[in-house]
């Protein structure tokens, strides 16, 4: 097997998705460009292979079984195993997701992707992960998920949504549950917020840039052994759950 360290990268075909593929492959990394588009996968690896990026295309739509599958079998084709997983795809849903008047299906298909999505690649791909020799995973999270900036008066935490933040919420929940299950092994999983960044996910009403928003993700990729697990960071440290 090579000792390049082999990364991958879901919904890294544009945003902050392609950002945190551009910044591990910076690292020398060779990287998997996840996507479900097969026109702009494509465009994205051509553009990381010409910034100089060891970048590789990967088939998948994070929903879909038979794809997360099929996505496993290509990393290890190409790899034998994956030293690095960050799980970025998800969707904001459809408006308007007020409590009292939101479709139950809205709701539905931000969990789907947001962490069904999350439960189904990480475990598809911890076989390949477990032959790593520090094997990192990364949940790109949302300071909206967090109840206790929530719950605080005068916090900033965009509009009312209650698809989007509680899968979140939820996607917070379930890394710690992992970190709990993986505690007496090498693997360090953390959840990753990037702020508020300008992307076709909001509009491109955000305040940074995909590239900042990517920095957290590629800090926590490149942990030290001795790294936090666990956790929800952003640029300033830990984000209160």
């Amino acid at each position: 097997m090579s000792e390049q360290t082999i990364a991958l990268v879901t919904g890294a075909n544009k945003g902050i998705g392609y950002e945190i593929a551009a910044g591990l492959g910076a690292l020398g990394w060779s990287v998997g460009v996840g996507a479900r588009d097969a026109e702009r996968r494509e465009a994205a690896v051509r553009k990381l292979r010409a910034g100089g990026v060891d970048a590789f295309a990967v088939p998948l739509d994070v929903t879909d079984d038979a794809s997360v599958t099929a996505a496993a079998g290509l990393v290890e084709d190409r790899a034998g195993r994956l030293d690095v997983l960050v799980n970025n795809a998800g969707i904001t849903g459809s408006a308007p997701q007020m409590p009292t008047t939101v479709d139950p299906a809205t709701v539905l298909a931000a969990v789907e992707t947001n962490v069904i999505g999350v439960i189904r690649v990480t475990n598809a791909m911890l076989p390949l992960l477990r032959r790593s020799a520090s094997p990192r995973i990364v949940n790109m999270s949302s300071s909206v998920g967090s109840l206790t900036l929530q719950s605080t008066p005068g916090a900033e935490t965009g509009p009312i949504s209650v698809a989007y933040s509680p899968s979140k919420t939820f996607l917070n929940a379930v890394t710690v549950q992992y970190a709990k299950e993986l505690r007496d092994t090498n693997i360090l999983i953390n959840a990753a917020c990037p702020g508020y960044c300008s992307t076709d996910l909001n509009g491109f009403r955000g305040v940074r840039t995909p590239e900042q928003g990517a920095a957290i993700a590629i800090r926590l990729a490149a942990l030290p052994d001795d790294g936090p697990t666990g956790g929800f960071f952003d640029d300033a440290g830990e984000v209160p759950w």
